[in-house]
């Protein structure tokens, strides 16, 4: 039996330059996402700032994340327009790379970061919106692997960082020696930090100095980074000169032509549909809708909002959690929870690339979702065991690394690809991973560490319900537009 069928072999064999130059620019999104939470104490050092100062470079990023995503499909309505779109924001994440060294204030680093993070954001929407729009009914496979593309590149990241991390105070001054705090204490914090700063808390007992002379060595990997990340721009201006949309190449026929919105699509979609949150939004575009289409849209953020906020949440203080009581886990221990986190989503992706050629999307979803809360009601009745925390965090991983590329192909395909699903879809993913990371640190901070397990497990639990409701709304609505054409 063949791994794939003609069918879709043909289709990638048809698209592959177009496929591979949307994988790899999510590559560069993972590369982007993952380096600063192992690189914020010596950037702190480089700035000569405060923890306190610097988490707002987290924010910052997070912040203008959203405001990509939310602007993404601005670029969409010709393949000239997202694939400069995509080429510019390629080539802006090797830059701040490469300036990052040289931002010696904590205010420049923030505004490096919040440039950064409006770059990924577009190319989170852009991506996702040009495969669905390229591979349709088929595009839950092709998504599975561009997700599992974030997963490498967030792997990628902190492996070049580490070889070039301070392993002691990198701000030196003549009478600091004794009281400075030791490596064990600096790497406690890096980890505490890993989760986009989200669980910093209790930090005035480490006294980190922030005037003297800086001794630190990241510059080499963040400009290690940006030679790693310099071939994708290079390949998306290889597929925007294969296509023949340079002044250059103006010769012959463009693909620029069947993709124009004045073209239709196979589904008879003239290609307006997508377009940003606010042209979404636009009453003319909205008229005559029925109301289970605005429950769709309603339903899939809502699922990735908790799905994606659950998986920044984890992330954020799963370290924190086994530090405390009752497990009490050493430093370095606990540290290799995020990695096995984030390892384990990887993998889960890299399976589920066939996985979602073998079974339709609610399938997975239901596996997926169902999954996630048995892990993590049993993660919460062995609560006491270090090693079943190490196995509920590889299990939890591997279960809802599908749930965001599954919901995107599945709300997609109900809605025959004429909706803002993708825009909103991924806009409504990156607020849930930055606001219920705040909530949840809110109520660790009131409740203690282990309230952090409840939240996720209600989370995952609210999260399922939704999605037996999507899955009600969508066979209404299904009925409903069968009944319009008859």
């Amino acid at each position: 039996m063949k791994l794939l069928d003609e069918r879709i072999w043909s289709l990638f064999k048809r698209h592959w330059r177009q496929t591979l130059t949307y994988w790899s620019v999510f590559f560069s999104f993972g590369l982007c996402i993952a380096f600063l939470g192992p690189t914020v104490l010596d950037l702190r050092c480089q700035t000569q700032s405060t923890l306190q100062q610097i988490t707002w470079v987290f924010f910052s990023q997070q912040f203008f994340l959203l405001v990509g995503s939310s602007l993404g499909g601005l670029f969409k309505k010709t393949l000239q327009s997202s694939l400069s779109a995509l080429f510019s924001c390629a080539l802006i994440i090797s830059l701040v790379f490469a300036i990052i060294p040289l931002c010696n204030h904590v205010i420049l680093l923030a505004v490096a970061m919040a440039i950064a993070g409006l770059a990924m954001g577009v190319i989170d929407t852009i991506a996702n919106l040009q495969l669905v729009k390229l591979f349709q009914k088929d595009s839950a496979l092709f998504l599975q692997a561009l997700h599992f593309f974030i997963g490498l590149g967030a792997l990628v990241s902190p492996l070049v960082a580490y070889p070039f991390l301070a392993n002691d105070s990198c701000v030196l001054g003549a009478n600091w020696t004794a009281n400075s705090s030791s490596p064990s204490d600096l790497q406690h914090l890096r980890e505490r930090l890993a989760g986009h700063g989200a669980a910093l808390r209790n930090i005035s007992q480490y006294p980190l100095h922030t005037e003297g002379e800086v001794i630190t060595r990241v510059s080499y990997a963040f400009w290690i980074m940006a030679l790693i990340n310099l071939p994708v721009p290079v390949a998306v201006l290889s597929l925007i000169y294969h296509e023949r949309l340079l002044p250059c190449s103006s010769t012959g026929p463009r693909l620029l032509d069947r993709d124009s919105p004045s073209s239709t699509s196979p589904t008879g979609d003239s290609g307006q549909g997508h377009g940003s949150l606010f042209g979404c939004c636009n009453p003319a575009k909205l008229r005559d809708r029925p109301a289970t289409f605005f429950l769709l849209h309603i339903l899939g953020g809502a699922i990735l909002f908790l799905t994606d906020g659950i998986i920044g949440s984890y992330a954020g203080f799963v370290y924190t959690y086994a530090v405390s009581p009752p497990l009490l886990m050493g430093h370095k221990t606990a540290g290799c929870l995020d990695s096995v986190f984030w390892a384990s989503i990887t993998v889960g992706r890299l399976a589920f690339i066939y996985l979602s050629y073998r079974f339709q999307a609610p399938r997975l979803l239901t596996f997926s979702l169902v999954g996630v809360i048995l892990v993590q009601c049993l993660v919460l009745i062995f609560y006491t065991s270090c090693v079943f925390l190490f196995i509920g965090t590889c299990l939890l991983g591997l279960c809802i690394s599908s749930v965001f590329p599954s919901v995107l192909a599945f709300t997609e395909d109900v809605l025959d690809y004429k909706g803002c699903a993708t825009t909103v879809l991924v806009t409504s993913a990156s607020t849930g991973e930055m606001i219920l990371q705040l909530l949840v640190g809110s109520v660790i901070q009131s409740q203690g560490s282990y309230s952090f397990l409840v939240c996720c497990t209600i989370a995952s639990c609210i999260g399922f319900c939704l999605f037996l409701l999507l899955l009600w709304v969508q066979h209404s609505h299904r009925n409903c537009s069968t009944g319009k054409r008859t």
